[in-house]
């Protein structure tokens, strides 16, 4: 970030249990005092079964959680960070899958914002956006067969056969595959940066342009109301669970402390 960057951050989660009996996705925004001046927001859907996937979503909170109350280790970098809580996340799951019998898994977004840069992992179909003044500059790649399958563009994306593995993921928390992770980051955050994580059940109902001109237009806590209250509207009674974390720098109050 350079010097004469002066910004507030404003941010906010939201979650809804959709026209499912249970909820499975969880949401949060973690601050502790072993990382000043930071803030790391996290979302996880869970699958596996009605009480599997909360299970997993709920094991990737509290290993972040568990993570961020202990003192960085040495030459810590928030990349390391972040890694550490989807691989520890990973196996804790998969032995809670061997001692339960079930099939729980996850997927992960997962942003860090520091004093100097921004940066983001995930695994799985859930996604994070990165507006700067409502136009989009980064969007996360679905970890899904039929994504992966279409990157080319050799494979037709509305072919029967993409069509049945558009939500087949390849790489989640807890899943008998390799775990594989997809990084992005900023490395100059300022006034205008927008960041949301969204789970599929919430960015199904939404196009880049909507998103962020509601980012653009809004608080995060308004952009969180009316996103749940579309994706409600437009699921006309059959949506999944629905989750969402936005992050925004505004600009400092005059006077208002700088941030490094």
């Amino acid at each position: 970030m350079s010097e004469s960057a002066v910004f507030k951050v404003n941010a906010c989660v939201a979650d809804h249990i959709g026209d499912r009996a249970d909820q499975q996705d969880r949401v949060a925004i973690l601050t502790s005092p072993r990382y000043p001046g930071s803030l790391l927001a996290i979302l996880a859907d869970g699958m596996g079964g009605r009480t599997g996937g909360r299970i997993a979503s709920d094991q990737v909170i509290a290993t972040a959680q568990s993570i961020l109350e202990e003192a960085p280790e040495a030459g810590a970098t928030p990349v390391r960070l972040l890694e550490r809580i989807a691989h520890e996340a990973h196996a804790v799951v998969k032995l809670n899958a061997i001692s339960t019998e079930k099939e729980p898994h996850s997927t992960l977004v997962a942003l860090y914002l520091s004093r100097q840069s921004v940066h983001w992992i995930h695994a799985g179909d859930s996604r994070l956006y990165h507006f700067r003044n409502g136009k989009l500059l980064n969007r996360t790649v679905d970890h899904t067969y039929g994504t992966h399958l279409t990157a080319d563009g050799r494979i037709d994306r509305r072919h029967p056969a993409i069509q049945k593995l558009r939500n087949v993921l390849y790489s989640a928390i807890g899943i008998g595959n390799e775990l594989r992770l997809g990084y992005g980051s900023v490395e100059d955050p300022q006034v205008g940066d927008a960041f949301l994580l969204a789970s599929d059940g919430m960015w199904a109902y939404f196009t880049d342009e909507e998103l962020g001109a509601l980012l653009v237009r809004f608080q995060a806590r308004e952009v969180a109301e009316k996103l749940v209250a579309a994706a409600r509207q437009r699921a006309r009674g059959g949506g999944d669970n629905l989750s969402v974390a936005i992050v925004r720098l505004e600009a400092a109050e005059p006077g208002a402390p700088r941030t490094r």
